[in-house]
């Protein structure tokens, strides 16, 4: 087989502070103030002066090595700020690396975030000629393919509107099925699908697997472990900007699942996931911790079939929704969901921070390690927040609640429900 991508040493540096503020003057003022040994004007209270940040960098990837043969299809995952999207970026030409060789053989399509390519300004009908001639492509070549594009992405109601006026999943729709129908020997496809809905997610794993099986080669990079083990045969699982593991699908998922909890794990087991309360303009809210904790609320050090636990989730919200619900669901490896726990309209969600707890009287699952999942809906609205179905990884304990001798185990069985026997 050929291979079209060829990565060797590569290394991204980014310098960090601020280059510029936008406008001379505000510059000058900066310059005028770094002269006189000032501290900078422009930076908000509780930051780090930027004139200390001169000269710090940081390497978003450092020393990075792997190749791609054609007809593959690459899963790329890690967790977030890991180097992921900095990869594409560089493979897609849209920035440079600060040393190594890439050798790319084909013509790329790329979908990187919501918006790449895209001209807002633009109508959809203009924006899919104006992305087949970025590709080298001509005119009656994307005039054979506009039909198909158009009844792909589902928007042809919306063709001749500017695009600047379509919500973030019909632009996905549309910029997806401009990637994927343009005939480009390599797709890369970042995040971006989390846009869209399960249905039109669907069409896409679909449609990605079918460019693959036509020789042509794919680079997907995603969080959903599901998504990655039906499209990718082999992934890379990318750590700190280097590459951790290059293997098969199912062997990288569960390195990837693993590094960096098991010390959490056995450090702090009552907490699965801890993250800060920033949140992003465009998202409205998202849980920023889980926790477990016995009936008394002590935290609890390990988790054994049959517990009792609670469950605490905290979240950070904009906006009160006096009808919302919480989701919590726990998963195997693989992203099967298993159990799902939903509040219904129990308990409402509030504005700021605030937490929720969810009793379980038995925990009905066997030994083994476990994905927990969760987010915030709304009724016939689905999730106000970004639903994650990797929050954390639990551990639960071998409990010998038959007295058989030995305690059921995840290898052999997933439920454990409680029940007596009697001769008829």
């Amino acid at each position: 087989m050929t291979a079209v991508i060829s990565v060797e040493r590569l290394t991204k540096q980014y310098d960090l502070g601020v280059i510029g503020t936008g406008t001379i003057s505000r510059d000058l003022n900066r310059w005028w103030a770094r002269l006189r040994k000032q501290p900078d004007p422009y930076t908000r209270i509780g930051q780090k002066d930027v004139f200390e940040r001169i000269g710090e960098s940081i390497l978003a990837l450092d020393d990075v090595s792997f190749t791609v043969q054609q007809g593959e299809a690459l899963g790329v995952i890690g967790r977030n700020g890991a180097g992921k999207s900095t990869l594409l970026k560089i493979l897609s030409r849209v920035t440079a690396p600060t040393s190594g060789v890439v050798k790319i053989k084909g013509r790329i399509g790329s979908l990187l975030e919501v918006g790449t390519g895209f001209h807002p300004e633009l109508t959809g009908r203009e924006n899919v000629y104006l992305n087949g001639a970025i590709l080298g492509m001509k005119k009656a070549d994307v005039s054979r393919k506009f039909d198909e594009i158009v009844d792909f992405s589902g928007v042809e109601k919306f063709i001749d509107t500017p695009v600047k006026r379509y919500s973030s999943g019909m632009y996905v729709r549309l910029a997806f099925a401009v990637a994927a129908h343009l005939d480009p020997e390599i797709l890369i496809v970042d995040e971006v699908l989390a846009v869209g809905d399960a249905e039109f997610q669907k069409k896409c794993l679909g449609k990605m697997g079918d460019v693959a099986g036509e020789g042509r080669t794919v680079l997907f990079v995603s969080h959903n472990m599901n998504a990655i083990l039906n499209l990718c045969q082999r992934c890379l699982v990318i750590q700190n900007g280097k590459v951790g593991l290059d293997s098969n699908s199912e062997e990288a998922i569960q390195f990837h699942l693993h590094s960096g909890r098991e010390r959490d794990i056995e450090r702090e087991n009552h907490v699965v996931y801890l993250n800060d309360t920033s949140l992003p303009d465009q998202e409205i809210a998202k849980i920023t911790q889980i926790e477990i904790l016995d009936i008394n609320r002590k935290p609890k050090p390990f988790l054994q079939t049959w517990d009792e636990v609670i469950f605490r989730i905290t979240y950070y919200s904009k906006q009160a929704y006096p009808n919302g619900s919480f989701i919590l669901d726990l998963s195997d490896f693989k992203q099967n969901r298993l159990v799902v726990f939903d509040s219904g309209s129990q308990v409402p969600i509030e504005t700021d921070e605030h937490s929720v707890e969810c009793f379980i009287s038995r925990f009905p699952l066997s030994a083994g390690e476990y994905l927990v999942g969760g987010g915030l809906t709304l009724p016939r609205a689905g999730f106000i927040d970004k639903y994650r179905n990797d929050l954390g990884l639990i551990q639960v304990h071998g409990k010998d609640v038959f007295n058989l001798g030995r305690p059921p185990e995840m290898k052999r069985m997933l439920f454990v429900q409680e029940h007596s026997w009697k001769r008829s």
